[in-house]
């Protein structure tokens, strides 16, 4: 843990990713979302579980392998296409349907208690996250879209994370010079990232896993900010 007191001074706003810092995802699996099976499954019931497995596997290497955010129903055509199932239309959409966000995710039970004191305070906030465009949709249904001023996509900006473009999207948007803003993410490397293009930055460990790059533990020891 450090301290933000004498560390971290004169910041104006937090800098926030979404995925494994503001939100989780029911069931604990990012992609594909999870009634995944349960919606092919209605379009051939004799996939078994293995093969599901099998192509959520594929997928999960197409991800890692996309130069950017890839397009929803690309990923979805890689994973039925390893299950053997023609990508009609109608089961893309029906894999794209909008659902309640609180029906697949859910708050870190940190998160709104710290984004509460944080805009009480007077500390700006934004989102820089790779993710998918509908994030701020995803956000507003979890009750947290209100709190931030900028969003930094990577499927909209069509860049990832450490690409510079993605924190500076957030601190221009903000008329704020990176010293000013704090980003926090639960990806050592995206938060060293963040340091060397002049932010300030926390890893977000959770799970106690230990880094070299300066740490929190928890969303609330941000209050110690101001």
């Amino acid at each position: 843990m450090t301290d933000f007191i004498s560390q971290v001074p004169d910041i104006r706003a937090v800098l926030f990713d979404s995925g494994g810092v503001l939100m989780r995802p029911v069931g604990g699996r990012w992609n594909p979302r999870a009634d995944f099976e349960e919606t092919v499954s209605r379009h051939m019931p004799s996939i078994t579980p293995e093969r599901f497995a099998e192509a959520i596997a594929v997928g999960d290497r197409f991800l890692a392998e996309a130069a950017g955010t890839p397009d929803r129903d690309d990923y979805h055509r890689v994973l039925l296409g390893e299950l053997g199932v023609r990508p009609a239309p109608e089961l893309l959409a029906a894999l794209r349907r909008e659902v309640p966000p609180a029906v697949m995710l859910e708050l870190y039970p940190d998160v709104l208690p710290t984004l509460a004191e944080l805009k009480r305070r007077g500390i700006r906030l934004a989102v820089v996250s790779d993710a998918w465009p509908d994030l701020p949709e995803l956000h507003e249904g979890l009750g947290i879209r209100g709190y931030f001023e900028v969003y930094a996509i990577s499927a909209v900006l069509g860049r990832e994370k450490p690409d510079p473009r993605m924190y500076h999207h957030a601190s221009e948007g903000l008329g704020l010079d990176p010293a000013h803003c704090l980003f926090v993410d639960d990806t050592p490397a995206l938060v060293t990232a963040a340091l060397a293009l002049g932010y300030e930055g926390r890893f977000l460990d959770r799970e106690g896993t230990g880094s070299t790059v300066p740490s929190i533990s928890s969303l609330r020891e941000l209050s110690a900010l101001v």
